[in-house]
């Protein structure tokens, strides 16, 4: 079969130029060993973006392994409407043993965005249910949630989102990083507001905006002084991303509603998880006839093989002491990037944790300088993934010091190699 072939005659990619894509040779992933995915010609690259931010131990990793074909012996699959299961419960309550404190419910979908939605409308009904007409939420400008149409509601990048505006409900924006503005905002719609919904200490797609300190903490503050529930987007920031566990946990921020996928399963099989306390779900509360039921829900929720894998990467944070051996690795992380701070065609580097956002300067958009760079970096064995002009580094957790070094030198040889070709163009114009 000739893969590249049928790909390009069937496939439609994710936030791809398909036009684009059918010009140039793609890559057909075949195989992964731990920090590094093998290609259909045998060829190894460090993933330097963690599979899109979700792998966390490594790929193939036995633990997990173990515990998903363990799984495929009891059950695959099994409905979570009028019925429960093991993995399900057991997850459940290690989510509650380890998340903020306060957050004592788990309610379980398939991904980062359908988490978000779940949130929304959580937040939602539960005023609703309450006798009050709490119907706006307030999110941060260049906010991203997800693709579906709550999360792209209460997203706030344009060229992700300003097409389906006739499909969206009105949000206020607040400027990130302000809490001023978002007083501002609270004050001036006292009353309206149902939630604010933020990405704790990080805006990932917006590039890796990293928020000031204190800023979460003072969000926490203004939602309490206000009656407002805050919703924290743990969905790229959590397990382990920023250094902790969660990202609220950096300025003891206990939300109402938390978002978590990605992570979750170590980077195995779609879940996601909204997490809620216990004044919200008491507000759900009562009679069948009350109809105060949270009518929502997902045919995989709680997809068994997703709870054992969940579970299994869980309990290797314990096992290999993930997160106390990842802080020497963020403080080298921290010594490498310090040169490409400096580089020419570099605007700036942003980082929180394991969250890197590398911003490339004076290029126009036409030339996709990040792109460039991505493939620039493919051809010497590793993948990157830029945001516009802006590559991003988010390896797995468990990446060795040695392949840390590679990966950021690789990226530091492409940037140099883009660059350095415009700059070549520049003076031939001139």
């Amino acid at each position: 079969m000739d893969l590249v072939a049928a790909d390009r005659k069937h496939l439609w990619h994710p936030f791809t130029q398909q036009q684009d894509w059918t010009e140039e040779p793609p890559i057909v992933i075949e195989q992964a060993d731990r920090c590094e995915l093998i290609d259909s010609e045998g060829r190894r690259y460090i993933d330097g973006v963690s599979s899109l931010w979700c792998n966390v131990h490594g790929h193939r990793h036995p633990a997990i392994d173990i515990a998903v074909k363990d799984q495929l012996d009891r059950v695959a699959h099994s409905t979570m409407l009028g019925l429960s299961h093991r993995p399900a419960i057991e997850l459940a309550e290690r989510l509650v043993e380890i998340a903020p404190p306060g957050l004592t419910r788990v309610f379980y979908s398939d991904s980062g965005s359908t988490a978000a939605e779940i949130a929304l409308k959580m937040a939602f009904q539960y005023w609703h249910q309450q006798g009050e007409q709490r119907t706006r939420f307030i999110s941060l400008r260049d906010a991203y949630h997800g693709d579906t149409i709550g999360s792209v509601s209460v997203g706030g990048i344009d060229l992700f989102h300003s097409k389906y505006r006739p499909l969206l409900f009105d949000v206020l924006h607040a400027e990130p990083g302000d809490a001023a503005d978002m007083e501002r905002l609270l004050a001036s719609h006292e009353g309206e507001i149902a939630a604010v919904i933020v990405e704790p200490l990080v805006q990932g797609a917006a590039g890796i905006i990293v928020h000031p300190d204190g800023y979460l903490r003072a969000v926490r503050e203004l939602c309490d002084r206000h009656g407002v529930l805050l919703i924290c987007d743990e969905v790229a920031t959590g397990f382990g991303r920023t250094g902790r566990m969660f990202a609220c946990e950096h300025e003891d921020v206990a939300p109402d509603l938390m978002c978590v996928a990605k992570g979750i399963t170590g980077g195995y099989m779609p879940l996601a998880a909204t997490l809620s306390t216990e004044r919200i779900y008491e507000g759900f509360l009562g009679r069948h006839e009350d109809f105060r039921t949270f009518f929502h829900g997902h045919t995989y929720t709680g997809n068994p093989l997703a709870c054992a894998a969940a579970i299994a990467t869980l309990r290797l944070f314990d096992q290999e002491q993930t997160l106390e051996r990842l802080r020497e690795k963020i403080e080298l992380l921290g010594e490498l990037l310090a040169p490409v701070t400096q580089m020419h065609g570099v605007l700036e580097v942003r980082r929180r944790g394991f969250m890197v956002g590398i911003e490339l300067d004076g290029f126009p958009v036409e030339a996709r300088a990040g792109h460039q760079v991505t493939l620039a970096a493919r051809s010497r064995g590793a993948i990157v993934r830029p945001l516009g002009d802006v590559v991003v580094l988010m390896p797995p957790l468990a990446i060795t010091k040695d392949e840390l070094r590679r990966l950021v030198a690789i990226t530091s040889e492409a940037i140099a190699e883009v660059v350095a070709a415009r700059d070549e163009r520049v003076a031939l114009a001139a």
